[in-house]
């Protein structure tokens, strides 16, 4: 029999000797990343991957799909067209939503020095892109913004009313950014690695301008440029624009006035138990006089409405990019109880304690401020997690 034979395949491994050594195969290196968040955008998902083929042919690119677990199916299009296109990749976040912290978890998950950022409704004009890189690079600037006031550029057909929310939004913007930019609302723009990374501890990721985030959270001035950008008009699924969103921005304006020393988040969660004794003492006060109920019942009825309206309101206001939903509404709901009712009982014993020898508002305010700081902190980790648990419900 021929060696031939023995070893089909080709040369025979003898013992004692290494194979022969295969060629490695080096792949080049990713230039740039495109990071795109989504939430319910499945029919732009093939369309966005062949436009920015086409003007991005010669660079070496990625895109990173950074999707809010979308109801229609947005992260199985991207892996679908990823398993074809290996410079396409999907990041699926289950239990947390946010297009800032999105754009933040897509530009770590890159090693790219530059990243792109804009968004996945095709409302971005995608031709810019060699523009900006160009003009990064040959200026050695820290980011490139496509501005929608500068040139050219314009809003395309949107509504007078949302111009003007727009042009407020701005005004506002001004509290926060010291920089001459002209369009700090823009969600379209690429930015050096090195300067990311310089911000990148003092993002808050609240709400949905990145843009903002960044030349209010960096250490240094930016050295930035800005490029004409004419928006385009929708074309595939739903504009995310709402009052919600808008309450979002004015977190994240807020943050950055009081932030670190004072989580936006703690401040929200105050403001909402101050209602909550209003409305503790109204139901206790309809309870006794309108009801004509015990006193002992008409405080046990209150204690539980105020405790389920704080609920309801920390879920959709403080902790909206967490937000519960379904069944894990139910099973926040009793957890936040709990933590209500240790918390409770921890201010009527510190009060208690320091009442004994300091006058009565002094221990009121000091078993106030227990009970708030407890409740606080203990429903962020029980009630409110930032990490999300596996069967967490689509939205």
């Amino acid at each position: 029999m021929s060696v031939a034979e023995l070893w089909p395949s080709g040369s025979p491994v003898i013992a004692g000797l290494d194979p022969e050594p295969q060629p490695h195969v080096v792949t080049p290196a990713v230039e740039l990343t495109v990071v795109i968040p989504t939430l319910n955008e499945r029919d732009n998902v093939p369309i966005m991957a062949e436009r920015l083929g086409r003007v991005l042919a010669g660079i070496a690119w990625e895109a990173i799909f950074v999707d809010d677990d979308s109801a229609d199916g947005t992260a199985d299009a991207v892996r679908r067209l990823a398993r074809e296109q290996g410079n396409i990749r999907c990041l699926q976040r289950v239990g947390r939503r946010g297009l800032s912290s999105a754009c933040i978890e897509g530009i770590l998950a890159s090693s790219a020095p530059y990243i792109a950022v804009m968004d996945g409704d095709l409302q971005h004009d995608e031709a810019l892109l060699p523009e900006m890189l160009h003009k990064l690079k040959a200026e050695q600037l820290d980011i490139v913004v496509a501005s929608r006031h500068v040139g050219d550029g314009g809003v395309g057909e949107w509504q007078q009313s949302r111009v003007r929310i727009s042009d407020f939004a701005t005004w506002l913007s001004r509290i926060v950014v010291k920089a001459d930019l002209s369009d700090p609302m823009s969600g379209f723009f690429i930015v050096e690695r090195t300067a990311f990374n310089g911000a990148m501890r003092r993002l808050s990721g609240q709400g949905f301008k990145i843009l903002l985030d960044l030349f209010a959270s960096t250490p240094r001035p930016f050295t930035f440029a800005e490029v004409p950008l004419k928006f385009r008009q929708r074309v595939h699924g739903e504009s995310k624009l709402d009052t919600l969103v808008a309450w979002e921005y004015l977190m994240l304006l807020l943050q950055k006035l009081i932030g670190p020393a004072v989580p936006v988040r703690f401040l929200l969660f105050s403001l909402i138990g101050g209602l909550g004794i209003v409305t503790h003492l109204t139901t206790l006060w309809l309870m006794l006089h309108a009801a004509a109920a015990p006193f002992a019942i008409a405080q046990g009825v209150a204690t539980v409405v105020a405790m389920t309206g704080n609920f309801f309101l920390n879920n959709l206001f403080t902790y909206r990019d967490r937000r519960l939903r379904g069944w894990r509404l139910l099973s926040g709901l009793g957890s936040f109880y709990a933590v209500c009712g240790v918390g409770a009982a921890a201010n009527v014993g510190i009060a208690a304690y320091i009442a004994s020898d300091h006058s009565w508002w002094l221990a009121g305010l000091a078993g106030a401020a227990v009970s708030v700081v407890w409740n606080y902190a203990m429903s962020s980790i029980f009630t409110w997690s930032a990490t999300p648990r596996p069967a967490a419900a689509k939205a």
